[in-house]
């Protein structure tokens, strides 16, 4: 039997739903409203102890300090040794040295057998190629003085013995016209020659800017012309006159014409830096031939380089050596330019058993050469200065081979002990007398300013570091 429910009141039924209502409101607003006892929100899942109250701090309160961030210590970061050699001259004597009969070729890898090893020590090595490689194919012969042509196994024998750039502006570089003009450069190019001083195109550049261990030099070329007055201004190399068009495409120089000079040369150096040249190294051909001490007019033009902001001058031309000297600048008083007058020969045939057409011995400074060695030093803030200079001196040394029926001319390096040259390079001992007296001619030259040169540019390198404030590795 069912029983029925009974009928509740209205006003009570409201009077619950109306707790349950407030009940439901009083648990959201525990988790929802904010704690107005604390500016942070209370996260509910946390439940937190009430905290001891803290006792007052008897140190008084630093300061917040912000930390500068901290610049790294400035160090060397490297080193780039350029080498220099003087003249490769091929007089006829020197051209038929390097006939190899059996082979039907010319080689002259004997000339540099014993330099080798000290031009692969430098990390760029650079050697002035006078003359011309014109060839046979368009008419010539291969000759020597007064119209220098050489098989082009002389640029390969110097490309194998790890020189990299070879000069092309002398005194000599139009000898053979057009044709050698041109062709010369087409050869080294091949050989993967850089070279300055002579280029192909009237817009192609005049210099290099060649990046050595991350050292940016910039490197120009520049030789003496000769210049006539008919109806025009014309420039002529050993006499013989340039085209209008190749005139272009050499760097020349004149003494009569020095600002011009300067103008030219100060614009290449501005687009040399402008390509981030760190220093400036000019090659030069000038001075007066078979004299060991430079003219009024080398001293001159030197000094007026300085004061371009030349970094250093290698020049040539004298076929002997010429003193180093420091040069001051009279613009910048913090400018110096370190300076080599004459390298001298690397080969020719020119001993003191030749005579001038006039009939005078030639000296015997002729047979003497050297590899002139500059190192620059660059730092982590970019500092790059002229470290320091060596020289590996040589002896020509023209003997005649009774073997080959010829006169051979290897270079021979007096670097080692002299009681080791004679083993090393197979000397004879009128050959060994002959290399201690060029070896005493050429610190007799060149000695005293490569002491004093090194003497200031060891105390200039400290003075630039203790300013730079800079580590040693």
């Amino acid at each position: 039997m069912s029983r029925k429910r009974k009928n509740s009141s209205p006003l009570a039924l409201i009077a619950a739903i109306l707790c349950v209502i407030l009940a439901v409101l009083l648990v959201v607003a525990a988790f929802v409203l904010p704690d107005l006892t604390n500016d942070q929100p209370t996260d509910p899942t946390v439940t937190t102890a009430p905290s001891e109250p803290s006792e007052p701090s008897s140190e008084p309160t630093e300061p917040s300090e912000t930390t500068a961030p901290t610049q790294p210590p400035i160090i060397k970061e490297s080193t780039a040794t350029i080498g220099a050699t003087g003249d490769i001259l091929l007089h006829q004597q020197v051209i038929d040295s390097g006939w190899q009969n059996d082979k039907g070729i010319y080689d002259y890898t004997y000339i540099f057998k014993h330099l080798v090893q000290y031009v692969n020590s430098v990390d760029y090595a650079v050697a002035n190629m006078e003359g011309t490689l014109s060839g046979t194919e368009n008419g010539d012969e291969y000759s020597g003085w007064p119209t220098f042509n050489a098989p082009n196994a002389i640029a390969e024998a110097a490309k194998n013995a790890g020189f990299d750039m070879l000069l092309t502006a002398n005194n000599h570089a139009y000898d053979k016209g057009h044709h050698g003009f041109h062709r010369t450069q087409e050869v080294i190019s091949g050989l993967g020659f850089d070279h300055i001083g002579t280029r192909q195109e009237a817009d192609a550049k005049t210099y290099l800017v060649k990046d050595v261990n991350g050292i940016k030099i910039g490197l120009s070329c520049y030789t003496y012309d000769t210049r006539t007055w008919n109806d025009e201004h014309k420039i002529s190399l050993n006499g013989i006159i340039l085209s209008e068009d190749n005139a272009k495409l050499v760097n020349t120089f004149n003494e009569a014409y020095l600002d011009e000079f300067y103008t030219k040369l100060s614009g290449e150096m501005d687009a040399m830096k402008a390509e981030g040249a760190d220093v400036i190294m000019l090659f030069i051909h000038w001075g007066d031939e078979y004299h060991t001490t430079p003219n009024a007019e080398q001293k001159k033009i030197a000094q007026g380089l300085c004061d371009l902001g030349v970094d250093v001058i290698v020049g040539g031309h004298p076929h002997v050596m010429q003193p180093i000297e420091m040069l001051e600048s009279t613009t910048d008083p913090a400018h110096n330019t370190l300076c080599l007058y004459s390298m001298g020969n690397a080969v020719s045939n020119i001993t003191h058993r030749d005579k001038a057409p006039d009939g005078t011995p030639r000296p015997y400074e002729c047979e003497d050469g050297l590899l002139f060695n500059v190192t620059f030093a660059k730092y982590s803030d970019g500092t790059v200065i002229v470290e320091k200079a060596d020289a590996v001196p040589y002896y020509v040394n023209r003997y005649y081979s009774s073997a080959l029926e010829r006169n051979m001319f290897p270079m021979v390096p007096l670097v080692l002990p002299e009681d080791e040259w004679q083993s090393a390079y197979e000397l004879s001992d009128e050959m060994f007398n002959n290399c201690k007296k060029s070896l005493a001619r050429t610190n007799a030259i060149i000695a005293e300013g490569l002491a004093s040169a090194n003497e200031f540019l060891a105390q200039q390198q400290a003075e630039t570091e203790a300013q730079l404030g800079v580590v040693k590795n």
